[in-house]
């Protein structure tokens, strides 16, 4: 997952303090582009979290979809089961006279 390699978080980036220095920059210029970047960081997340959910619901509406047009897959049907109920039956309708 994306968030998981991520190594800052809103949080992060809102908590840093920076030592201040004889020569430094100005507190309220960094204290706003760290408010941008914390916005931009909360975005990406809500994104990345939406993208996630979609992708769970996608892929669940591609199984309920496969399901829907195999639905022979969905019950664990297979060739050799119908062919098996197909000679069964046979035997049933036709009896004793198929092997003769």
């Amino acid at each position: 997952m994306l968030t998981d390699k991520l190594k800052l978080t809103a949080k992060d980036i809102l908590e840093k303090e920076f030592k201040s220095s004889m020569r430094g920059y100005k507190q309220e210029d960094v204290d706003k582009f760290l408010d941008l970047i914390i916005k931009d960081y909360e975005a990406f997340h809500q994104e990345i979290d939406e993208l996630q959910q979609e992708i769970v619901r996608l892929k669940k509406q591609l199984e309920d979809t496969s399901r829907r047009q195999n639905p022979q897959a969905a019950v664990g049907t297979t060739n050799f089961d119908i062919l098996k109920r197909l000679s069964n039956l046979e035997k049933h309708v036709f009896g004793s006279k198929l092997y003769e």
